[in-house]
């Protein structure tokens, strides 16, 4: 049965707030307010910006609370403050309890939000998996420039979560003690989260084992640039979860000294690219740093000792003979990864673990591009567990009193460059630099410079190239002609005689066709589904081929198959004669949960109604891409006309020209629809 949502969770909010804001009760404030401490208030409407609400300490009362406990979830009603369009609003010292959520800000900048007080607020420990609203303490939606901060919101389902909002700062706060997460970030962007008690965010019973994904925080859907400083994590269901549920990942974050430690599951836990993880504590979970599908992490200075230990947090081992791992990248690439000085102690299976895929028809992919420096693995099961893994740099590292040794290989390894017998004369790493394009065109010579690439102390710098063909090559600069479309992989390490430094390009390959409908031609398109709608532009900042790709957003989104169509016309007169593929490039964000159903994309070519080739993927090609940095990068179809073993054929009668094209895509859910199409052509 396909699930559709339909309604906004805006609208969600806006219709718990009514029921609510019905009664007489409902105080609108639009100037400087200051409450009577003596007073018990119900809900609170702010509908003026530039003013300052001064709570000294007054207690804002939703649903009656017993002396011996809180009310059942189902009791739990309507907003305590609300505000919608308004700004630059001082909010302090208010308590609220009772409430759905404690403070629901919309479409605002510049809030200040201090000393509050949003506990015993919407609570269900009891919730099983799945998701259950966004609701509790505090919940911003699209707001910018603000600050919460030494509030409080225990004993909630989400303390704090922000939706659509950027450039925030959540420092000091006491958000802990959640049954579903201390800190949620949706599409929230360059906030400074620092000094914040986000511990024991976690719903389970005695004995379960993952605590139904409820996490201290949680990062997803582009979520980017973000900083969390010495925050306290602690004895969550996950630490720091970096969830990715429909392909939309979270990217450039920035973790330093934060303690994540006593995890149910992960102390931390990633299935994102591109994020930076610095002297964090990961310590006595039942793993601690878990980086599935994390390509190009750096790790520096962390702790991960004493995981999966027996007694303590054992979850869901992974490793043969039910082993754990400190640091492990599993069930995911992981390209261009940096693990240097961490201390990797007591973990009941690996110190740090590179595993690659591990089907048992042999693996489609390798952990790939590794850097693993001067790391303290001491008294593991392995210092360094390696299975199904390419190219990594080991050096420097202090291993000792492992029980299968410093380096374990379990096969289907290649390119080990162990520097172990060097001399640990305590130089600092080199610097890689690569310089040189992101795309080019099959037959094209590219050029890729590492020269610019510098070491502290002037050592002689060696150079090690893959440019993801099957070229490996050993100069500065390094001059390559791709003979085919598509993505590559390509990676560069420097290496100054003891430790080293890489970088990494994901790489295009575009075809010098004629684009058909993708250069300027953002008019010409139309769709078909009766229940959304389509608007279309050429879009000259995201593209690959040409100087522009066609972006269509689809708002409102019914939920169902919507089949992008050209030319609206139906007038494209494309003769077919020796034609055997439809090729085009596709780049798209569905922010649903999961993401894509069915097949995807599905490709109709017509000369009529009663005439026409469709071209339907085998499985879907969305939710599993053909490489991983497909997620937030483009794809690459090349479907034939005649079908094969990854597409699937459907004709009916003969055709010679197409007169107009679809590509269709189906989701499980009504959110909006990105999309870009670009390079579309015949050969």
């Amino acid at each position: 049965m396909r699930i559709i949502v339909a309604v906004t969770m805006t609208l969600v909010f806006a219709a718990v707030f009514c029921e609510r804001a019905a009664g007489a009760d409902v105080l609108e404030i639009t100037k400087d307010t200051t409450l009577d401490p003596a007073k018990t208030y119900g809900a609170i409407i702010i509908k003026a910006s530039n003013i300052t609400i001064d709570g000294r300490g007054a207690w804002l009362v939703g649903a009656k609370v017993s002396n011996d406990g809180e009310p059942k979830a189902n009791a739990y009603k309507g907003t305590a403050i609300y505000a919608k369009g308004v700004s630059n609003v001082r909010l302090v010292d208010i308590n609220a309890k009772g409430w759905e959520t404690g403070l629901i800000v919309e479409d605002g900048a510049g809030w200040v939000v201090e000393d509050c007080n949003f506990s015993d607020n919407f609570h269900d420990p009891d919730f099983g998996w799945g998701e259950n609203g966004r609701r509790g303490g505090i919940v911003l939606n699209r707001v910018t420039k603000s600050r919460i901060a030494r509030n409080r919101a225990n004993r909630v389902w989400d303390a704090c979560v922000l939706v659509d909002s950027n450039e925030n700062t959540i420092a000091g706060n006491d958000f802990s003690r959640t049954s579903n997460t201390c800190l949620k970030l949706w599409n929230a962007s360059r906030t400074v989260v620092e000094n914040n008690n986000l511990s024991y965010g976690i719903r389970k019973n005695p004995g379960e084992v993952h605590a139904r994904d409820s996490t201290s925080v949680l990062i997803e859907s582009g979520s980017n640039h973000n900083r969390f400083l010495r925050n306290n994590c602690r004895y969550g269901g996950d630490g720091i979860f970096i969830r990715v549920l429909n392909g939309w990942v979270s990217t450039d974050n920035y973790f330093e000294e934060n303690d994540c430690s006593y995890a149910n599951n992960n102390c931390v836990e990633a299935w994102s690219p591109r994020n930076t993880y610095v002297r964090n504590k990961a310590n006595y979970g039942s793993y601690g740093f878990w980086l599935g599908a994390s390509d190009q992490t750096v790790l520096v200075g962390n702790e991960a000792s004493y995981n999966g230990i027996k007694g303590i947090n054992n979850n869901s081992p992974h490793l043969p003979d039910n082993g754990h791992a400190g640091i492990v990248f599993m069930f995911g690439p992981s390209s261009h990864t940096i693990c240097r000085e961490n201390k990797c102690v007591g973990n009941n299976g690996a110190g740090i673990a590179a595993i690659g895929d591990l089907d048992q028809n042999g693996p489609k992919w390798k952990a790939f591009h590794w850097i693993l420096e001067r790391n303290e693995l001491a008294d593991n099961r392995w210092g360094v567990y390696v299975k199904n893994a390419d190219w990594l740099n080991v050096a420097a590292n202090k291993a000792r009193n492992n029980a299968f040794g410093a380096i374990f290989t379990d096969g289907g390894v290649t390119n080990l460059i162990n520097a172990r017998e060097k001399q640990d004369d305590g130089r600092e790493p080199p610097k890689a630099v690569l310089v040189g394009p992101h795309a080019a065109k099959t037959g094209e010579k590219v050029a890729l410079d590492a020269s610019g690439s510098t070491d502290p102390a002037g050592h002689k710098l060696d150079y090690r190239w893959d440019l993801g063909d099957g070229t490996i090559a050993d100069a500065a600069k390094v001059e390559h002609v791709f003979a085919k479309p598509g993505f590559y992989r390509v990676g560069l390490t420097v290496h100054n005689g003891v430790v080293s430094d890489l970088a990494w390009r994901d790489f295009y390959v575009v075809e010098p066709l004629a684009e058909i409908a993708t250069e300027g031609e953002a008019a010409k398109w139309s769709w078909v589904d009766a229940s959304s709608t389509a608007k279309f532009r050429d879009d000259d900042r995201t593209f690959i081929a040409g100087k522009s790709a066609l972006a269509a957003l689809v708002e409102p989104y019914g939920g169902g198959r919507v089949s992008l169509l050209y030319p609206a016309e139906k007038n494209a007169g494309i003769k077919l004669d020796g034609k055997s593929r439809l090729v085009f490039w596709l780049k798209a964000i569905n922010e649903n949960l999961p993401a894509w159903q069915d097949v995807n994309p599905v490709v109709t070519l017509y000369e009529s109604e009663d005439r026409y080739i469709r071209l339907a993927p085998k499985k879907d090609l969305l939710s599993n891409p053909p490489y991983i940095e497909a997620r937030e990068g483009w794809t690459y179809f090349a479907p034939p006309l005649a079908g094969d073993d990854t597409w699937h054929r459907e004709a009916k009668g003969e055709v010679r020209t197409v007169n107009y094209l679809t590509i269709g895509v189906d989701s499980w859910g009504a959110p909006p629809l990105r999309i870009w199409i670009d390079g579309l052509g015949l050969k």
